[in-house]
């Protein structure tokens, strides 16, 4: 039989264990989530199999913001966009130029992998409507989002959360200012 100290140690030790296990399941569900990158609309920000840590959904979606949505779509998947326009604001894409322009404002992009030749097949200029973001794809040629209807503008309902680190990086994750 176990005598009283050794008891005590395995009940110590097994409360410590549940109070971590607790811990860390309030934080990632309550704080952070955990989410894979599928595919290569974000690149040369994102790529293929990254892992990022996201915030919680509690905070105000700003344009720049790297955001996760939950919003169903054709590909019966959670995809991974950047905020271009929230809601008041008008966007047009003009592919012929290779330009995005919010409220008649050319958007400075160093962050996208080249310029905007896909318009897609939404009618411009948008105005978001309240509650809404129009998102794109870093990788604009070779991304499905808010210019196709299939996509469409996103409700901020279905923001699961902004990305705010990539598992193994070395520094935050940067929006666009």
């Amino acid at each position: 039989m176990l005598d009283n100290k050794v008891l005590r140690n395995i009940y110590d030790f097994a409360s410590v264990l549940v109070t971590a296990v607790l811990a860390v399941a309030v934080i990632f569900t309550f704080v952070f989530k955990i989410s894979v990158v599928d595919g290569s609309s974000m690149n040369n920000t994102l790529f293929d199999g990254d892992k990022l840590i996201l915030t919680a959904r509690d905070w105000k979606v700003e344009t720049g913001d790297i955001v996760v949505i939950s919003q169903p779509n054709i590909y019966e998947k959670v995809l991974i966009k950047r905020v271009i326009a929230t809601q008041g604001q008008t966007i047009t894409v003009d592919a012929s130029k290779g330009q995005v322009i919010v409220d008649g404002v050319v958007l400075d992009e160093p962050y996208i992998a080249a310029v905007t030749r896909v318009q897609g097949n939404m009618t411009y200029p948008i105005t978001v409507p309240e509650g809404k973001v129009f998102v794109m794809g870093d990788n604009r040629n070779a991304s499905t989002d808010s210019r196709d209807i299939f996509v469409g503008l996103i409700d901020t309902r279905y923001i699961v959360g902004e990305a705010v680190y990539r598992v193994g990086d070395t520094h935050l994750l940067q929006t666009a200012e």
